[in-house]
């Protein structure tokens, strides 16, 4: 029998950070420059066979937004992204994300030139992770923060507001 990753219906895997602050009693999310700079995204790549999957969600939040902080250990979210267009020899590549949450202590300088680490509150990080996107990967990012907001708790004061 194939293992998951073996089989010919398996999305490939990547891992992302969900960085953000806590801002008196509502959340900010830090969100980077697609490689092509047209979209914003969470910090994430590919699983390293030599760190965990949290770890190497930690690495990408460092590598591409500067990000330093606590990541949790367990995702607590899979999420499907997409790369490419259809117009172009490869097409549009499907891949199933686990987000790891993690509360950034402190940022540097991203390693990765042209990512342009920034802070966007709930609001407007759902707004801007939309912009660009098919419907169907727009809905997969505006739910990977009201999952964020549930896991911090603060899904209803943001609600309320």
């Amino acid at each position: 029998m194939a293992s998951a990753r073996s089989s010919r219906f398996a999305l490939p895997l990547q891992v992302a950070a969900v960085c953000y602050r806590k801002q008196n009693s509502h959340a900010e999310f830090l969100l980077v420059n697609t490689n092509g700079g047209s979209k914003w995204t969470f910090p994430k790549g590919a699983p390293d066979t030599r760190l965990s999957h949290s770890q190497a969600a930690e690495r990408e939040a460092r590598e591409e937004a500067g990000a330093i902080g606590v990541i949790e250990a367990r995702h607590f979210h899979v999420y499907i992204h997409s790369k490419g267009v259809f117009w172009q020899p490869n097409g549009v590549q499907e891949y199933a994300v686990k987000a790891f949450l993690m509360d950034v202590r402190q940022t540097r300088k991203p390693h990765e030139d042209y990512r342009n680490p920034t802070w966007f509150d709930d609001e407007e990080a759902r707004v801007i992770l939309a912009k660009g996107r098919e419907v169907k990967y727009a809905r997969e990012l505006q739910t990977v923060i009201e999952r964020a907001l549930e896991q911090l708790g603060t899904a209803r004061m943001a609600a309320a507001r």
